[in-house]
């Protein structure tokens, strides 16, 4: 019997499909700091079950599942460490990519079938550069980086490939929908308070970490990243979550609880985030379909952020962030990306071979930071198999907006919507790894392509 099959004729999400995933991340944190180490692997393990117990009920209960754990995993991390110690490995991180991986068998499955769907060419594409970056890291000995380069990279492309095979666009997007109705008030909740008084595990987190774009670890100097990994991590997230409940969430109560979110997305402070939701948001003017709800939008979005800016303490560092939008070359940010090229073609032995996948710690002296799909390619490919790569994401990006004008659906026009804003973030943002590759690929395949092979999961 197939998945689809099995969850044809019952509702797309029960009790069964949301409280494993629920339970797994509640119990780990209040259970996780008594256990000390032997949470991380237990945690790992969990997901995978999660995962595997997700799929089994259905590509919609699964991604349902994926979403809780890619918003929800790092905070337990931190609640984690701050009892056991820091992990330097981030071992936790790793479970929901366990959870994913488990659709690979099914891909498998489903790419020696006789049909192939469209959609798959740009994951193939992109996936064969990343197989090229894998390589040329293993043949300098670098173990660690090719298997943490290698998963980051390579599993948000099978569980791509496994929704384009198994999953149809509507119920993936009802789940998604379903999801942010609880993250997003969640996090976005979170996100306010963390501002304003940052928790414990969050600073000692903020301490040990490598990241460095997370503000300081002091009340109202913190870059929100609510439960997420990082500000930009946590602003991606949320855009696509308020992208989607917007247009497809018809319940304006609904909507009201996610009024937080939009705070919490604003004390991000991550520019790049902003600026591809307001591209996705102008996009659905052009379509009658999205054209009155993305007017409605665009008047509430400025009435909030003025009303903003009109509460200390938030009015200062939002309409600090919003005046660098005017700084145009002087924009500390730009300059420290464009420099970035300068630093990458001085190097004589990267700029045509790549040096592969490397988790050199950013806050190290003379380390340079990675910021964006180009320089991320570029560093590890080198120019000309980063092309190629770059070519791929493009190619995913621009195939449901080519998709929109043809469908003219909601559901297709605010997937295109996404798709813009994925082409914006390319040159500032890494869409291919970890929490945000999977947004981006699981997003992308719904544009309107063949149907999926019925014979998906194997009961």
């Amino acid at each position: 019997m197939t998945a689809a099959a099995d969850h044809a004729g019952r509702p797309p999400l029960s009790m069964a499909d949301w409280l494993p995933p629920l339970v797994l991340l509640a119990g780990t944190a209040l259970v996780g700091g008594a256990l000390g180490g032997l949470s991380r692997p237990l945690f790992v393990l969990g997901c995978g079950a999660v995962g595997w117990h997700a799929w089994r009920r259905g590509p919609a209960a699964h991604f349902y599942s994926v979403l809780l754990l890619f918003a929800f995993s790092p905070f337990v991390r931190r609640v984690v460490d701050v009892s056991a110690g820091f992990d330097h490995s981030s071992l936790m991180l790793v479970g929901p990519l366990l959870a994913i991986l488990v659709t690979g068998p099914d891909v498998l499955r489903g790419l020696s079938g006789d049909r192939w769907d469209g959609r798959l060419w740009p994951i193939l594409t992109v996936g064969l550069c990343i197989v090229y970056a894998t390589v040329l890291t293993l043949a300098q000995g670098n173990w660690s980086d090719t298997m943490s380069g290698a998963l980051k990279w390579l599993a948000p492309l099978v569980y791509g490939a496994a929704l384009a095979l198994h999953a149809r666009g509507e119920e993936i997007l009802d789940a998604a929908v379903s999801a942010f109705a609880v993250i997003l008030p969640l996090t976005g909740a979170y996100a306010i308070y963390q501002y304003v008084n940052p928790p414990e595990w969050d600073r000692y987190w903020m301490q040990y970490a490598s990241i460095m774009s997370a503000g300081q670890p002091v009340p109202y100097g913190v870059r929100s990243f609510s439960t997420l990994n990082g500000p930009a991590s946590y602003a991606t997230f949320t855009a696509a979550g308020l992208l989607l409940t917007f247009f497809l969430r018809r319940n304006w109560l609904s909507m009201l609880l996610i009024l937080p979110a939009f705070m919490g997305f604003l004390l991000s402070q991550y520019r790049t985030a902003w600026i591809a939701l307001a591209m996705g948001v102008l996009f659905c003017l052009l379509f009658s379909a999205t054209r009155l709800r993305a007017a409605t939008i665009i008047v509430g979005a400025i009435g909030l952020g003025l009303l903003a800016l009109t509460i200390p303490p938030f009015s200062d560092v939002i309409g600090e962030r919003l005046a660098s939008f005017g700084q145009g070359g002087q924009d500390g940010s730009a300059q420290e990306r464009l420099q970035q090229y300068v630093t990458l073609w001085d190097l004589p032995d990267s700029s045509v071979v790549g040096i592969g996948f490397s988790t050199v710690d950013v806050g190290t002296a003379g380390a340079m930071a990675v910021d964006g799909m180009i320089i991320a390619c570029w560093l590890a490919m080198g120019i000309p198999v980063g092309i190629l790569c770059l070519f791929g994401f493009v190619w995913a990006a621009a195939l449901p907006i080519f998709g929109a004008f043809r469908a003219r659906t909601a559901q297709a026009v605010v997937i295109a919507a996404f798709g813009l804003g994925a082409l914006v973030q390319l040159p500032l943002a890494n869409l291919a790894a970890g929490e945000l590759g999977v947004l981006f690929w699981s997003l992308i395949v719904l544009t309107a392509g063949r149907a999926p092979v019925q014979r998906s999961v194997e009961r």
